[in-house]
């Protein structure tokens, strides 16, 4: 059965490429911008604080 060693990894390619773009998008869509989101109003509260302090 040598003829379907290519198929295989073929197919092992393809998966994996597929697995990598589902998570780049994931990430790019959903948990990421959490994190910005996160960032950001942690700077803003401790600006604040550093405001209210003065």
């Amino acid at each position: 059965m040598p003829q379907l060693v290519p198929f295989y990894f073929v197919n092992e390619i393809t998966f994996t490429f597929v697995i990598i773009t589902l998570m780049v998008y994931i990430l790019s869509k959903y948990i990421l911008p959490r994190f910005v989101r996160l960032f950001l109003s942690r700077t803003f509260i401790s600006k604040l604080s550093d405001i209210s302090k003065k």
